[in-house]
């Protein structure tokens, strides 16, 4: 299996002070989706920003360990040479040009993809997103979370990506619309050939795309395995899905005060 990326022991450092990532290593399989899940604060943004080349401009910077994008260093790249080698990143909470229009947003994309595709990746763009069709002209900042977060996948489409980074495309959506947008996703991964690294909090919705999976705990991974497998391991149910080892839901407060299992430590 070939790997289109790969981190190896990872540390990452913002301010010179906090260590945020403490040796992490993952990799994602080329033409395969792979989900990367934990809790707020976890780190999963922060190892996005490692790989696209955004910590600079948040007084982060790669301490330790390395970034390897097709078996080529990239830490430390700015990260427009980064988008330029196939690695585009679509940022929580959306991050569209509110006061262009749908169309001037998708043509913001494509500066890195050559002119002559320009008409053939918008028609493929709206092909997947209607809506942002029959909006073209409107300003971006009047449409709703779950069209502004097609917008912003749209957009990466544009660039036409090899990898393409997302970062938790859920957030703020109602679940019929997050089921839309992964079901995209999917579609454009099998389509188009594109590995996906997708960061996600909701991790019954990305594991039902993913292939394989990464948990997430304060900087490290503490457990891996096929997506499937991860769906169907008890500690996975009931610190991330919400489910007792019988099946019930437990709550917020049960969750949130579990005592981890001696495999997870270390």
């Amino acid at each position: 299996m070939t790997h289109v990326l790969k981190l190896e022991n990872l540390e990452v450092v913002y301010n010179d002070v906090v260590l945020v990532l403490k040796g992490l290593s993952l990799a994602a399989a080329e033409g395969r989706i792979t989900a990367l899940l934990g809790a707020n604060g976890a780190g999963k943004s922060t190892t996005l920003k490692a790989i696209s080349g955004l910590l600079e401009s948040e007084d982060g910077e790669v301490t330790a360990g390395s970034v390897l994008y097709r078996g080529r260093p990239v830490q430390g790249l700015p990260p427009e040479r980064v988008v330029r080698m196939g690695v585009f990143q679509v940022m929580e909470g959306r991050r569209i040009f509110e006061d262009l229009s749908v169309e001037e947003n998708l043509r913001c994309g494509a500066f890195v993809s050559p002119r002559a595709e320009y008409a053939a990746n918008l028609d493929k763009v709206y092909g997947y997103f209607p809506r942002l069709k029959e909006r073209r002209g409107q300003l971006a900042g009047y449409m709703s979370g779950g069209e502004q977060q097609m917008l912003a996948i749209g957009r990466a489409i544009m660039a036409k990506p090899k990898l393409l980074l997302l970062d938790e495309p859920s957030l703020g959506l109602a679940p019929l619309l997050v089921e839309e947008i992964f079901e995209i996703v999917q579609m454009i991964n099998q389509k188009e050939g594109v590995t996906v690294l997708l960061v996600e909090q909701n991790a019954r919705a990305a594991l039902n795309v993913a292939e394989h999976g990464y948990i997430m705990e304060n900087g490290r991974i503490v457990m891996e395995g096929p997506a499937r497998d991860l769906l169907q391991n008890p500690d996975i149910q009931e610190f991330y899905l919400g489910m007792g080892h019988a099946g019930a839901k437990k709550s917020y407060r049960e969750v949130k005060h579990y005592r981890r299992r001696k495999r997870w430590l270390g």
